[in-house]
């Protein structure tokens, strides 16, 4: 086997957290290289949110690898599966989406992935799972069903969970992951790719495999990137994460306000930094974690940007934190001087999206007008031409009147 294909295998098992497993790996990519026949690399996505965050680049990422190796990346678009929902990681049974918010999500979601998959045609298939999930009858899908027992299905985590809460679980759940597996077998899949959360799912589809005579697929699963909070997996609601429609300057901010603990996972996951070279960024004595998180942020904005929105975000930021100085460009309002609330002068300037919202920054001490901390949100202030309003590290306002 040549050294090239031990090469490759090395640098995809990159921040992997398992594969099942590396030997038939190895003998896929060898046989790929032998036969000059490209990998079927799946990654499966629900559009049950339209926007992509950090977080889901991990995986994303990994399939890129794959691409630039040569391989086909097969992204499979789950409007069908969408409607069943699927329950990982829920304790409660997820609402089925009406075809049309799907149809919106997954646009918004493929145009946003482009920003990391090579979208030629020789390099990406875009799939919708409702081509084959849909002419299934009936008893094609109690066969389908017959390939897995229940307890099987029930050894699943999140079902586990449920059952021991005494929380239901409903038939249709139990379908999801063979509707999944079922797409391995549909799309000739060699490899799918998934965040650990997906391990499950993504095991059915090489039983499916086996059960129809054809070769299992490679599972690769991703480890779940933490959000800023440092705490739970980055996730928009729990407005937590970095969006990779984020302009430059906030997206510099988000990463530069997490701690030092979480650059190891950051540089691993979501860079191409040799890992020899991130064991010394992130060693104090060799590199100060400031500017090792500068250089972590330059180098993930760059790959989303380009070098030179990198420095200038990096710029901006030293500015107004290190220096203490107002950002260059600051929203501007009109507003009348009239007295208003602290709560409704921060929603007119778009600063916060809820009154909700606009007490607890308030309550954390993370509103100030010209300076001044502004802790009760009913109180009443008069809006002044060149008033600067702040909320947080890095919302601003400038009133004009």
């Amino acid at each position: 086997m040549s050294t090239d294909i031990k090469e490759q295998l090395e640098l995809l098992k990159r921040g992997t957290a398992e594969i099942f497993n590396d030997a038939e790996l190895l003998d896929k990519l060898a046989l790929s290289a032998k036969e000059n026949k490209p990998l079927r690399i799946k990654l499966g996505l629900d559009p049950t949110s339209p926007d992509i965050h950090l977080g889901h680049t991990v995986v994303l990422r990994k399939m890129r690898q794959f691409q630039d190796m040569g391989h086909k990346a097969v992204l499979i678009i789950g409007d069908y599966t969408a409607r069943i929902g699927d329950p990982t990681g829920q304790n409660s049974t997820r609402p089925i989406l009406t075809q049309e918010q799907i149809e919106e999500n997954a646009k918004t979601y493929f145009e946003q992935a482009g920003k990391i998959l090579d979208t030629s045609e020789d390099k990406l298939e875009v799939r919708h799972n409702s081509e084959w999930l849909e002419k299934l009858t009936l008893m094609e899908l109690i066969q389908i069903a017959a390939k897995k027992t229940v307890a099987q299905m029930i050894q699943r985590d999140s079902f586990k969970q449920r059952l021991d809460k005494g929380v239901d679980v409903y038939v249709h759940e139990f379908i999801y992951p063979l509707m999944q597996g079922y797409d391995s077998y549909a799309i000739d899949s060699d490899v799918e790719l998934g965040g650990t959360d997906q391990t499950f799912n993504n095991l059915v589809g090489r039983d499916i495999q086996r059960a129809y005579d054809k070769a299992p697929q490679i599972v690769m699963t991703m480890p779940i990137l933490v959000g800023l909070d440092g705490a739970e997996k980055m996730s928009k609601s729990k407005n937590n994460y970095v969006g990779v429609t984020d302009e430059p300057n906030d997206m510099f901010g988000k990463i530069m306000s997490i701690s030092d603990e979480m650059m190891e996972n950051y540089f691993t996951l979501l860079t191409d930094i040799p890992l020899d070279k991130v064991k010394e960024l992130i060693e104090p004595a060799k590199m100060h974690p400031k500017e090792a998180k500068v250089l972590l942020g330059k180098t993930i904005i760059a790959g989303f940007y380009d070098e030179a929105a990198a420095e200038a975000a990096a710029a901006e930021f030293e500015k107004i934190f290190a220096q203490k100085q107002l950002p260059t460009d600051i929203p501007e309002f009109e507003l009348a001087a009239e007295p208003i609330t602290v709560k409704k002068l921060l929603l007119a300037c778009k600063l916060v999206s809820t009154g909700g919202e606009a007490k607890r920054m308030c309550a954390q001490s993370g509103v100030t007008i010209d300076d001044n901390k502004m802790t009760d949100p009913n109180a009443e202030i008069t809006p002044e031409d060149g008033m600067i309003v702040q909320v947080g590290k890095r919302r601003f306002a400038k009133i004009t009147g």
